[in-house]
C-alpha cells in the first residue's frame, strides 16, 4: 500500500483539531487537502435533548459538545469526544465483554460452535493480560473479533437484513444512538441494526458505501473507541476524491442527508506513542480511579438513573491491554423508515470489500463494484473475500 502523510498544524481556532494529514492510499484516488476554509462549527439541537438525557448515557451537555461539517458534505458532521470523563470505559467494556455474547453473531461464529464462541471475554482474559507474552503465541477469541452484529443482523453474502434474523438491540446503545441523533436534528432516531468493527496495527476498512437499510433518511452513526484512526470520505463514485480526517477515541460521525450514501474508508489506525499506549482521554481517567473518592469525577458519585455501569479495575486492566494496539467502532442504522416492512428478497451471493490485514482480505462488509473475474477472490467459510 502506498502511503503518503503530511502533518497540518493545528491553529488557534480549534477547527483543525480532527484535520492531521494527507493521506494517499492506492484503493481511492487523489485524496484531496482539507483547508481550513472547508471546516464549519455546526449548532446543534440542544433544546431538544435534556442534560439529564445525555448525562445517562455518558454525554456531556450537547451545547457543550464541538461539532463540524465539511463544505461539500451536506449532512456530515463530526463530533469531537462528547462523553465525560470516564464513561468511554462503559462502551469499551460493552463492545469487549457483553455485545459479543450470544445470542448476538460475531465472525467465530462462522467456523466454530456455539459452545467455542461462549463466553469469548472469560476464555481470553488470562492470554491477553499475560506477561512477557511470546509473539508467537495463538491469539486469544476476543484477538479474533472482526466483526459483531446486533439488532438486524446483516447478512454478509446477500447484503440485506431480514426480520428472520434478529435479536433485541441493547437498550443502552439504543440511547446513546437516540440522543447522538436527536441532537442532530433527528428526533426519533430508532436504533435497529448495529455493527462493531474490531481493528488492529495491520487492519483497514475498503472502500464501501452504506445502502443496505430500506431507509436512507435516517443517519448512520459511528462512535470510535480505543486507538487513532484514519477515516476518508469520498463521494457518490468510487473513483471520487476522498477528504482525510483523523478520528480519536471518543469522536462520533454523522452521515445523513446528502452524505448518507457516500463511499468512505478506514485505510489504517495509527499507532499510539511507545510511552502512552492509551489515548489520553482513557489514561486520564485511570488516573483518576486511582484517586481520592473527594477527587473522583461526577460519573463516579452514584447515579440511579445512569444506563452506565461502572467498569471494575480487573475489567478495565484487560480492556485497557486490549486497546493498546486495537480501535473498536460501532455503526449504528435505523433499517426501516416509518410503516416499512421487509420485502421478500432473493439471496445474491457477492464478493466485497472489507477489513484487510497484513495484505489479505478479512472479515469485512462492503461494497464492491468493478469487479472483474482476476479481482475476484476465494470466499471465506466466514463469508469474506480473502487475498491470496
Amino acid at each position: 500500500m502506498n502511503k503518503k502523510m503530511d502533518k497540518i498544524q493545528p491553529d488557534s481556532s480549534g477547527i483543525t483539531f480532527f484535520i492531521k494529514f494527507i493521506y494517499r492510499v492506492s484503493s481511492i484516488r487523489a485524496p484531496t487537502t482539507l483547508f481550513l476554509g472547508q471546516v464549519f462549527s455546526v449548532e446543534l439541537n440542544s433544546s431538544r435533548v435534556t442534560e439529564a438525557e445525555v448525562s445517562r448515557v455518558g454525554l456531556r451537555p450537547v451545547r457543550d459538545w464541538r461539532a463540524f461539517g465539511l463544505k461539500g458534505y451536506p449532512g456530515f458532521i463530526f463530533i469531537s469526544n462528547p462523553f465525560q470523563p470516564g464513561t468511554q470505559h462503559h462502551w469499551v467494556r460493552q463492545c469487549l465483554k457483553t455485545y459479543p455474547q450470544k445470542p448476538n453473531v460475531c465472525n467465530l461464529d462462522m467456523h466454530m460452535s456455539p459452545t467455542e464462541t461462549e463466553d469469548i471475554w472469560g476464555k481470553s482474559t488470562e492470554s491477553i493480560l499475560k506477561k512477557n507474552r511470546s509473539k508467537r503465541e495463538p491469539k486469544s477469541l476476543l484477538e479474533k473479533l472482526r466483526w459483531v452484529t446486533l439488532g438486524y443482523h446483516y447478512d454478509w453474502n446477500s447484503k440485506t437484513y431480514s426480520p428472520d434474523h434478529y435479536t433485541p438491540f441493547p437498550s443502552d446503545l439504543h440511547s446513546l444512538s437516540r440522543e447522538v441523533a436527536a441532537a442532530c436534528g433527528f428526533h426519533g432516531f430508532q436504533a435497529e441494526a448495529g455493527i462493531l468493527n474490531y481493528y488492529f496495527s495491520d487492519s483497514s476498512l475498503g472502500i464501501h458505501v452504506d445502502e443496505s437499510e430500506l431507509d436512507h433518511s435516517r443517519p448512520l452513526l459511528s462512535f470510535s473507541f480505543g486507538q487513532a484512526a484514519v477515516f476518508l470520505l469520498g463521494g457518490t463514485r468510487r473513483e471520487d476524491p476522498a477528504t482525510p480526517m483523523f478520528m480519536r477515541s471518543g469522536d462520533i460521525m454523522v452521515m445523513s442527508g446528502d452524505s448518507r450514501l457516500l463511499y468512505h474508508a478506514v485505510p489504517c489506525i495509527v499507532p499510539a506513542p511507545a510511552d502512552q499506549p492509551l489515548p489520553t482521554c482513557l489514561m486520564q481517567q485511570q488516573q483518576q480511579q486511582q484517586q481520592s473518592p473527594l477527587q473522583a469525577t461526577d460519573f463516579q458519585q452514584p447515579n440511579h438513573s445512569s444506563m452506565l455501569q461502572e467498569v471494575p479495575q480487573e475489567d478495565w486492566e484487560l480492556c485497557s491491554r486490549f486497546l493498546h494496539t486495537a480501535r473498536v467502532n460501532m455503526t449504528v442504522r435505523q433499517v426501516l423508515g416509518e410503516g416499512q416492512v421487509f420485502p421478500a428478497v432473493e439471496k445474491v451471493v457477492d464478493n466485497s470489500e472489507g477489513i484487510v490485514e497484513g495484505g489479505r482480505q478479512k472479515d469485512g462488509y462492503h461494497e464492491s463494484e468493478e469487479e472483474d473475474v482476476t479481482a475476484k477472490r476465494k470466499r471465506s467459510d466466514s463469508g469474506y473475500d480473502l487475498g491470496s
